[in-house]
């Protein structure tokens, strides 16, 4: 018999991504040869799986059908609340559980565990200075921070306020029916551009944005590069993207010579006249490496956490009433044509509350994996060096024991001091707090301020089906009808 036929029809399209994924790691990663003589009767409890395959089906499966929690949940109940092994992708994962498994990894970022990724990633994003994507990672770190500092975050509000307001007037003014999710994405998208490379023409952000679908649509596929595959057409688009930024670069170096752009006025400006230990500056291609992996970080994210907002508040009356009231108040205080600032944020407290609630229940980040740089003991089980490790927003955001009635929508939660500390964690934690954090709160917020004045409305599709790939989106976008409101 054919080994295709044993396997259940609706296990194909995960078989053949897991397949895909499989082949990555095999052809595309540098295995750790662990050098590790821990006893294998101390790894934590668990299985491996199938062979090849490990528990790689299951996980996918669960989040395709938008409950990714649930791999998460059963292990931890037939395992143990702290660590459990499975195989995932070719390897060994230890999955750490539980607000003292976050702190761990969170704490112990270039000490014990380091971040770990696809090779192939690095073949879409290549590094023109020939080092490991870890090191660049820990660049972008030190650089980040001068970008979103608090001076710079204040500056970014009112252009917030701007592009938000020409987003809907172009993209939901005047409809009658809308689907949030792509539009989600085009504003967030927008705002990067504009934010980081001062590129505010709709047209060019539209021509840009194709490509960057191309390119997320390369980063998970089989790895054959040949005409008409999606890893082959994530490269070109790669190649592309890169290409028209270094344009974008040689301009914006002229433009600063001449001075008629500013050296603040974005973190592209930045980049150019930063320097490192050595004085060096870098190069116009390491720079538009950096700047294509901004937009994609600053904007994906934003835009699932964005479009499940609107989900929850089309559900929730009440909460909508509630977000509508506390925006209506700070719009009472402001003139005719006056944007919104700093102290108008900072009122926002209830409607960042419905944020952090939607964000615990459809995390945009699910969890991401590590590495043991050596021999890890943790919860009474060793974990050899070379394995790798995975923390999960699922472990805790519907955990009964930190959260009560864990399904429900409740906002009040993240009142007073909140949740308990490596609870809640959407944008990692501790050390490895993300960085963006604070500019996500912005332009969500300020999203959020435009919305419920101008529009009510209603899901078109009251059961649609979320699904989890790689993050969480209504499998047919969110389609949703509007009603104008009086402001």
């Amino acid at each position: 018999m054919e080994p295709m036929l044993l396997i259940p029809l609706f296990l194909v399209p995960s078989l053949v991504l897991v397949t895909s994924l499989y082949f990555i790691f095999i052809f595309s990663s540098n295995k750790s040869l662990s050098s590790s003589d821990v006893d294998p009767s101390s790894y934590p409890p668990g299985k491996t799986g199938w062979p090849v395959f490990g528990e790689t089906i299951e996980f996918l499966n669960t989040a395709r059908k938008g409950v990714p929690e649930i791999f998460i949940r059963e292990r931890m109940k037939k395992y143990s609340k702290d660590i459990f092994r499975t195989s995932l992708l070719g390897e060994s994962v230890a999955v750490l559980c539980g607000p003292a498994g976050n702190k761990f990894l969170f704490s112990n970022e270039n000490k014990l565990v380091v971040a770990w990724w696809p090779k192939t990633v690095e073949k879409i994003f290549p590094s023109p200075s020939n080092i490991s994507g870890q090191a660049e990672a820990k660049k972008m770190r030190k650089l980040l921070p001068q970008f979103l500092k608090p001076e710079a975050l204040h500056r970014y509000i009112p252009i917030m306020d701007r592009v938000v307001m020409q987003h809907l007037d172009r993209e939901w003014d005047n409809k009658k029916e809308i689907t949030v999710f792509p539009l989600a994405k085009n504003y967030t998208f927008g705002l990067a551009c504009h934010l980081f490379v001062s590129i505010d023409d709709p047209a060019r952000i539209q021509e840009l944005g194709k490509p960057f679908g191309d390119l997320a649509g390369g980063l998970l596929s089989f790895p054959i590069d040949l005409p008409g595959t999606a890893f082959n057409i994530g490269i070109k688009a790669s190649k592309y993207i890169r290409n028209e930024l270094v344009k974008i670069i040689k301009q914006r170096k002229i433009d600063l010579e001449e001075k008629t752009a500013l050296p603040t006025q974005d973190i592209l400006s930045y980049m150019l006249l930063a320097v490192d230990d050595d004085g060096n500056f870098m190069d116009e291609l390491d720079i538009a490496n950096k700047i294509l992996g901004l937009l994609i970080g600053g904007h994906d994210t934003a835009s699932a956490a964005i479009t499940f907002i609107v989900k929850y508040l089309a559900e929730l009356p009440y909460v909508y009433d509630g977000v509508r009231k506390e925006q209506m108040e700070i719009a009472s205080t402001k003139g005719p044509g006056e944007l919104l600032n700093w102290d108008d944020i900072q009122k926002m407290k209830y409607s960042w509350n419905v944020a952090c609630e939607v964000m615990r229940l459809a995390p945009p980040l699910q969890g991401a994996f590590r590495e043991a740089i050596g021999d890890i003991s943790f919860g009474g089980f060793s974990v050899p060096k070379g394995w790798k490790l995975y923390w999960s927003a699922h472990s805790t955001h519907k955990n009964a024991k930190y959260f009560s009635e864990p399904e429900k929508f409740d906002p009040t939660r993240f009142e007073g001091n909140g949740p308990a500390p490596y609870t809640y964690i959407p944008f990692g934690g501790g050390p490895r707090m993300c960085p963006g954090k604070e500019y996500a709160r912005l332009e969500i917020l300020v999203f959020m301020y435009h919305v419920v004045r101008r529009y009510k409305w209603e899901k078109i599709l009251p059961d649609e089906k979320i699904v989890v790939d790689p993050m969480p989106a209504p499998a047919k976008g969110l389609p949703i009808r509007l009603q104008s409101q009086v402001i």
